[in-house]
């Protein structure tokens, strides 16, 4: 699947208040050495820049084109290209920062768990994922996938993610390694114009799959289909607007 940062960024905003709100519960004064795992265009390497110092921080992204657009607009920070389900640091690090990306990475906990060994005593691990396979934005993708003459490619949930683990899976993982755990959920409204908004937030990111399943020749016809979903499933509200619930996954854990 390729990335697309000029989709990805028509939400920054959005797509960067969760990264804010992950960062504010850092329980960190300073950090000599920090990583920005799935940087992507690099929104959430500049809050890290902000605070800590270019210096500092070294995102690291598999895709070639956000790493591009990240370069391009942090000129002076690091980035670095490497697979995040293998990933280690250089040397143990400070922070580990890492903002919707670990819900892309298969076994994910092992992973965070592993992730633990490569901090400092007192380092963090700051971790925010999308819990929202459950809501309409994503439930009907996989109906539209089953309903059109492109249905063979998502039979059998081939396409479909995993929901995220129980809360208890990753505190039974990091808890060992820890001083402190902190998980939580926040769910935020966006108010967005209208059900194709909605389309275009999602063909940034949980959308992709379905599309490339689908192949070219059926993406107008795919699009259309799970647009009029999403219009029947996310009514206007007085003002026109729709407004798109979003859960998210929040993870603080202080090494040991």
């Amino acid at each position: 699947m390729a990335w697309s940062p000029e989709q990805y960024v028509k939400f920054e905003d959005e797509r960067t208040r969760p990264a804010r709100d992950l960062l504010a519960q850092v329980p960190l004064n300073a950090a000599a050495r920090i990583y920005d795992l799935g940087c992507g265009p690099g929104n959430s390497t500049e809050l890290l820049v902000e605070r800590f110092g270019a210096g500092s921080v070294t995102g690291v992204d598999s895709d070639e084109a956000m790493l591009a657009a990240a370069r391009q607009r942090l000129p002076e920070s690091r980035f670095a290209q490497a697979d995040l389900g293998h990933w280690v640091p250089e040397a143990p690090a400070d922070l580990l920062y890492a903002n919707a990306v670990f819900q892309w990475v298969p076994e994910h906990v092992a992973v965070l768990s592993r992730l633990m060994d490569s901090l400092v005593p007192g380092g963090v691990l700051a971790v925010q994922m999308p819990d929202n396979l459950t809501e309409p934005s994503h439930t009907l993708m996989e109906e539209t996938g089953l309903a059109g003459p492109w249905s063979g490619a998502f039979e059998g949930g081939k396409i479909k993610r995993k929901p995220l683990p129980e809360p208890r899976v990753y505190m039974d993982a990091l808890m060992p390694k820890a001083v402190r755990v902190d998980l939580w959920h926040t769910v935020y409204y966006h108010p967005l114009e209208n059900a194709a908004a909605i389309v275009e937030w999602v063909k940034g990111t949980g959308l992709r799959p379905y599309l490339d399943a689908a192949g070219p020749q059926n993406r107008e016809a795919f699009v259309a289909d799970y647009t009029a979903r999403i219009a029947a499933a996310y009514p206007p509200m007085a003002d026109g607007r729709v407004l798109l619930h979003f859960p998210r996954l929040f993870l603080v854990a202080v090494k040991a």
